[in-house]
């Protein structure tokens, strides 16, 4: 692992093959990488960055992780999308844009990538508050979704809230917390139960400063006794962003339950 976790932010990667838009919207598009080799089509897998929804971090920081999944044979969308701090991000834009993107990119990635897109349900990759939308993104679009990997979700609203996680960045979302906007957290909140909920695994490094690895114990104990599959993957050695640096200890985890998420294709 380097010895600046945070290095992968801006290290320096291959440019991404194409860019698709969703939307009308500048934030509205995303990368696309066409998947090394001449392999068999295999699931998009959709990479939702983190930065808790603010307008400062965009997907670029996930470009080590996008282009390593490439690399090993996954065609590869870094999904954008409109945050806080900007028009028309926080409620609801982030979460419709995340929607949209999710519900549109099967059919625009097939076309800009023929061959080698599988005609099978995405898996999302999502990272921090990335984890949090594709959570909710699966919870609400169950057919465009085929399982989810979350890598140190923000998995519960309201306790971000609580913990003033990177200083307000729930309300910026929200516009208020549980006490005053309590119908925006049931409707965000990934912990609210919905039927048929794709296949789940969560990655959290109990090194993780940023959000605390309680929350996706929590909320993985809360999915299994509501029968969903779900499992946790607890990394004692990892902080936050060593999950989503391919040069870290914590990359053939990643990859290993990435791989584990589709193997009935």
């Amino acid at each position: 692992m380097p010895s600046d976790p945070r290095a992968v932010l801006t290290r320096p990667t291959p440019v991404p093959d194409v860019t698709v838009a969703y939307g009308e919207h500048p934030d509205q598009i995303a990368d696309l990488r066409r998947p090394a080799g001449y392999g068999p089509p295999r699931p998009l897998v959709v990479v939702v960055h983190g930065g808790f929804w603010r307008a400062e971090y965009d997907r670029r920081h996930t470009d080590p992780l996008a282009a390593a999944l490439a690399a090993i044979g996954y065609p590869v969308a870094q999904l954008e999308y409109r945050r806080t701090g900007q028009r028309g991000g926080g409620w609801p834009g982030t979460l419709t844009d995340v929607l949209a993107g999710v519900s549109a990119l099967p059919r625009l990635a097939d076309a800009a990538l023929p061959g080698r897109v599988a005609p099978v349900g995405q898996v999302l990759v999502g990272h921090s508050a990335g984890g949090h939308l594709a959570l909710y993104a699966a919870a609400h679009a169950p057919g465009a979704v085929g399982a989810v990997l979350a890598l140190a979700p923000v998995a519960d609203l309201a306790e971000a809230h609580r913990l003033d996680l990177d200083g307000g960045a729930v309300v910026a979302l929200l516009g208020g917390g549980p006490a005053e906007v309590p119908e925006r957290y049931a409707a965000a909140d990934p912990r609210v139960p919905v039927p048929l909920r794709p296949r789940t695994v969560v990655i959290h490094g109990t090194l993780d400063q940023q959000v605390p690895v309680g929350i996706s114990r929590d909320y993985v104990t809360a999915g299994r006794a509501a029968g969903e599959d779900i499992r946790l993957i607890e990394l004692p050695e990892c902080e936050h962003f060593g999950l989503i640096d391919p040069e870290s200890a914590a990359w053939a985890q990643v990859t290993g339950a990435l791989l584990s998420l589709h193997k009935d294709h």
